[in-house]
């Protein structure tokens, strides 16, 4: 069943896919239609009770499922990725790349790989106090104080030092 992204345990399982490029308007109902389309056949065939999508930025795709009653099957992880696969065919963005960089320029997300973040770095285009995306993170609870994180706060902090 899908509820509002509020409606979720603060414990469920969290997936961040940042996409290459921003979308574009007409793409987000696209995504809104596909993600309920697959989110509703998805539960219908793994069992969790509730499930839940945002999409932030116009960037990123953020899926959680209350998985504390019925763990998540191999199988349904293996869905999962085959759906943000597809997207990614349609759209032609990249979504499951996480290691490239998401961080804030201003209001602005922008999106690097990680090798011209570095080149960033070393010309002084980050600074200590740039807000970067931890897309690694994986339960709910830590999207409000773990998602959007000073640099220094991660892996890429230790480039500055």
């Amino acid at each position: 069943m899908i509820v509002t992204f509020k409606e979720i345990s603060q414990n469920s399982k969290l997936w961040i896919f940042p996409s290459c490029r921003k979308f574009y308007p007409e793409e987000l109902s696209k995504i809104k239609n596909n993600l309920e389309v697959f989110l509703t056949s998805w539960l219908h065939n793994s069992i969790p009770s509730k499930c839940a999508y945002q999409l932030k930025y116009g960037r990123f795709i953020i899926i959680t499922v209350d998985d504390t009653e019925n763990n998540l099957s191999i199988e349904a992880h293996n869905l999962l990725i085959e759906f943000i696969q597809e997207l990614e065919k349609s759209l032609k963005v990249i979504l499951l790349d996480k290691i490239n960089v998401c961080y804030k320029q201003g209001e602005f997300v922008q999106y690097k790989d990680l090798k011209d973040f570095k080149k960033m770095i070393k010309s002084k285009g980050v600074s200590q106090k740039t807000i970067v995306f931890n897309n690694l993170i994986t339960i709910k609870g830590e999207l409000k104080q773990n998602w959007e994180i000073n640099i220094m706060d991660s892996w890429l902090g230790h480039f500055l030092k």
